[in-house]
């Protein structure tokens, strides 16, 4: 049953019916000092920061709301958004890559996810759509360096061996990350539109360690994602 009013999110002030949703608290205040005009804090509760205000892009009210890690926390944030008045979404996060052609910054734009985390496969099933219509106009508006499969998993940190990523590459997914299948599934349960932008925060050479994205070139890529999603959704 879709929740009658908040347990985990508690207001402070509107919520806008388009809303961004980085996975990270500290990322959704650095978003909202850059998209938006005079931004007032939405939620502080459980540290799922969340703010609301008039986007600089347009003038247009705009929400961007933390979701935390992974699909269990992403899933109930997105069912009380749009208990609350949220119509359309975009995730905008990181993920690594799984396609040998993307550099770290680079935008991906998912069409659909392999379900390979919990709730997600649960709620979706084994592939999960993002919505058509809001990906198409997120693709126009971002021009993304790829555009296609991504898969999501509940596992930051893979203990096992084989690993998952000869799979996940077999399925033509481009990149891996933790929170989109989820959200495709809450959007398309609850009739609300539910796109992803992720930038490439990680890339695994086949010679050499993990290279991480450093913070001032993630913060370039999340302000190119959040300006894209708000001109995806006027």
């Amino acid at each position: 049953m879709p929740p009658t009013q908040p347990i985990h999110l508690r207001p402070t002030a509107p919520l806008a019916e388009r809303v961004l949703l980085p996975g990270d608290p500290g990322r959704a205040l650095a978003l909202a000092q850059e998209l938006i005009d005079e931004p007032k804090m939405f939620n502080h509760h459980r540290g799922l920061w969340g703010y609301t205000g008039a986007a600089k892009h347009d003038g247009r009210a705009v929400s961007i709301q933390s979701t935390g890690m992974g699909g269990p926390s992403a899933a109930i944030v997105l069912e009380e958004l749009i208990a609350l008045g949220a119509r359309r979404a975009v995730r905008v996060g990181t993920c690594g890559a799984l396609h040998p052609q993307l550099r770290l910054g680079d935008l991906v734009l998912a069409r659909e996810s392999l379900a390979a985390d919990g709730v997600g496969r649960r709620l979706g099933g084994e592939r999960v759509p993002a919505d058509v219509t809001l990906t198409d106009a997120l693709r126009a508006a971002a021009q993304p360096e790829q555009d296609g499969t991504i898969a999501t998993t509940d596992l930051f940190y893979e203990p096992r061996a084989p690993r998952p990523e000869a799979s996940w590459r077999q399925e033509h997914a481009l990149a891996v990350e933790m929170e989109a299948a989820a959200l495709f599934a809450v959007g398309a349960l609850r009739g609300a539109a539910v796109g992803c932008l992720l930038t490439v925060s990680d890339v695994f050479p086949e010679q050499g360690s993990r290279q991480r994205i450093d913070d001032e070139a993630l913060l370039i890529s999340a302000v190119r994602m959040g300006a894209a999603a708000i001109a995806a959704m006027p």
